[in-house]
């Protein structure tokens, strides 16, 4: 391999996620999700291929009209049944080794694929909990009736 030159690309290559690094990422993104964004969704599913994580959250399907189960010919039951196994994809993240400092893609709704983007702080690195932030995003505000523990803040000293 002489003369090549290998450049880094964070959108690129990675490695294989360690079986036992991916059920600890799991577990890091579901306690995030259900200490956050309880309420936002009825379920946070995370899968793996290779260097990739993905996160998706399956919702509460809005309750249809009597108009629209005439229309589609299905019961109530039919209709939620079927509409709440849809996936809404979150985004995807890229493992190169270190489980503290993945890359981001947030799936874009409008054209139905991963795009590059950097984490709230304007990293292009971060860890899954900071992933799960992004991608909320795309996650319906909270149901009545539902808390969500937020991190206090502390007070400034002077």
């Amino acid at each position: 391999m002489r003369g090549r030159t290998w450049v880094y690309t964070p959108q690129l290559g990675g490695r294989t996620i360690p079986v036992a690094a991916r059920e600890r990422t799991k577990e890091r993104i579901l306690e995030h999700g259900r200490r956050h964004y309880a309420g936002r969704y009825t379920r946070l599913d995370v899968r793996f291929s290779g260097a990739l994580c993905y996160i998706d959250a399956l919702l509460e399907p809005e309750l249809p009209t009597p108009k629209e189960l005439q229309r589609l010919g299905e019961t109530r039951e039919q209709y939620l049944e079927r509409c709440g196994h849809w996936p809404v994809h979150l985004c995807r993240l890229r493992y190169f080794g270190n489980e503290d400092a993945w890359t981001l893609a947030l799936f874009t709704h409008s054209n139905e694929r991963y795009s590059a983007c950097v984490f709230h702080s304007g990293r292009d690195h971060g860890t899954p909990e900071e992933a799960l932030d992004v991608g909320a995003m795309y996650l319906p505000p909270p149901r009545r009736g539902t808390t969500v523990r937020r991190r206090r803040s502390r007070p400034t000293r002077r």
